[in-house]
Formats: structure tokens, sequence, C-alpha cells
């Protein structure tokens, strides 16, 4: 079977049509139906049919750009594993929120920079859902996600992460409602604010809920957790929050107990892909002492004099 017509197959999935994956990869419309066609006659099926003017996969050719994923993964690990102590060189392309950045990328990056100089980072700012569509499509190399323990994250068949770093989070309430651990349904009633860009924290906040016998009534979604603070302060909801990051004033944020609510951070790959020398030189760089997991203290930005 042939690799090249493979990601052919695989274009065409992602891609839609013959012309879109011909211009993608700088060869004529006809060579690119010839090709499919050939893989075609390789495995014995039929790959595509017609959709009025298009053409389609069929069920038999979606599953094969499945399996194309894993193959052309595992043939680029065998070709770097021809050389695995070559130089690290490259563009390292990083996803991730920026807390992970700030924790895990940004303190390993100017020792990378003088032992690994041919390595350049290039860093942009995602939620993990995000970033995983953006790594399954190799948009990106490396993904700084995180999950909580009540809303485990799902990032697909074709990645594989490894947990870096975790922090407890607690309820964040105003001050002046605080008096200990987190009785949860005592605020059965509030409204409660939730990550306008990533899905886990609401469904953290409705497990959450689920287990202490209400619904909670989700009335704001926010990015920025001094926002959160700004509107638990003013009265107008509660939310998760870290709970050793310092807080603004007004805001509390007390411990949850049975269940806790933990975040993890990963650090996340496509399969087949960690033996490149540039990812691996940052992997390695990420990766926990003696395999640990270590709890951290959540940084808060703050102004600079």
């Amino acid at each position: 079977m042939d690799t090249r017509r493979l990601l052919l197959l695989l274009a065409l999935s992602r891609l839609g049509s013959m012309r879109a994956v011909a211009e993608a990869h700088h060869l004529t419309t006809s060579t690119v139906s010839q090709q499919i066609a050939a893989l075609a006659k390789d495995v014995g099926v039929d790959l595509i049919e017609p959709q009025g003017r298009r053409v389609r996969l069929t069920p038999a050719g979606r599953r094969l750009a499945d399996h194309a994923v894993t193959i052309l993964a595992a043939v680029d690990t065998a070709r770097l594993d021809l050389d695995p102590e070559a130089e690290p060189a490259g563009t390292l392309r990083v996803g991730g929120f920026s807390t992970g950045i700030r924790v895990s990328l940004l303190p390993i990056l100017a020792e990378l920079a003088r032992t690994h100089p041919a390595v350049r980072v290039i860093v942009s700012e995602y939620e993990p859902i995000e970033a995983f569509a953006l790594l399954a499509d190799d948009d990106l190399d490396l993904v700084l996600a995180y999950d909580y323990n009540l809303a485990p994250a799902s990032p697909g068949p074709v990645l594989e992460a490894t947990p870096l770093w975790s922090t407890p989070w607690g309820l964040g309430v105003p001050a002046a409602d605080s008096d200990g651990p987190a009785d949860v349904s005592r605020y059965a009633g509030h409204d409660w604010i939730v990550n306008s860009r990533n899905t886990a924290d609401e469904r953290a906040v409705r497990t959450l809920g689920a287990l202490n016998g209400f619904q909670p009534r989700i009335a704001h979604q926010i990015d920025s957790l001094e926002l959160v603070e700004d509107l638990i302060a003013a009265g107008y909801g509660v939310g998760l929050l870290p709970l050793h990051r310092p807080r603004s004033a007004g805001v509390e944020v007390v411990a949850l107990q049975d269940p806790g609510v933990v975040l993890t951070a990963y650090a996340v790959t496509r399969i087949g892909r960690s033996t490149w020398s540039p990812l691996r030189a940052v992997t390695d760089r990420l990766r926990p002492a003696n395999g640990v997991v270590a709890e951290v203290k959540w940084p808060r930005p703050v102004a600079r004099p």
C-alpha cells in the first residue's frame, strides 16, 4: 500500500474535493483521481462514490482514512527513529491555555534557546477543545491542555497526553458569605459563572451540582478569572476558582469536599510524533521529575511597575 496514496485519501476526507486536494499537494485533479483509484484497487474496495458533480468517501473510504492517520504517524516515527540523536532543529508550534504556557513552557524557553538555538518555538493561546482539533489536523505540534477530575478530557484516538501538574480549585463566593469549607447545596439558588471558551468548566459545575442535589443556574460565561472575581465580589454569582491563587478583595475561595475539584495540566502530542527531536527537546523538559505530578500554585498576573 503506497503511503502517498493514503496521504491523498486522508486529504480528501478533510478537504472534501479532488480539486482542493490537488491544489494542496501541487498535483493535477486527474493525478489525484488516478492515485485514489489505484489505492482502491490495492485494498479491493470502492473508496469514493459520486455525490452530484463531486465525490465523497464511501464508508470503507472513511474507515481507511481513519486508519491512515495511525499508519502515516507510524511511518513518520520510523523515519525519525533512523536518526534519533539528530540535533533538534525546526519550528515547534505550541498551543495551549495561558496558565499552562506561563507555568510550564515559559520557564524552559530561555534554557532551550541556549542549548538548541536551531529550535524555534511559536506559541498560540487556545482552550483545549480548540487545540485538540488543531493538533489532530497537524496544525500544532504540542498542546498544553487541562481538565478537571469531575470533567475528564477526551483528546481523541490519535492523541496522547502526559500529566504535568495539578492544582485544587474551590468555590469563589463573596467574602462576606464565607464560613469555612463550602456546602455547595447552600448555593443552589445562586447564579453560577462558567468559562466561555471551554465546556469542561461547565461540566464540572453541573456534576458538582448533581452530586449535591440541584441543577446549577448558569448565568454568566466568562474567560477572564479577574472578571469572574469582579462578578462574584459584586454579588452576581458564584463560580469555580483556583484555591491557592491570590484573589481580589471581596472574594473568598473556599475548599470543596466530597468531592473536591482538581485541575490537571497535560502535554498532548500526536501519537507517533514524540521522537521528533525539537518536540522531544521540549517535552523532556516539561515532564515532571521522577514522573510525580506535583501540586502547584496558580499564578496571578500582576502589572509591571
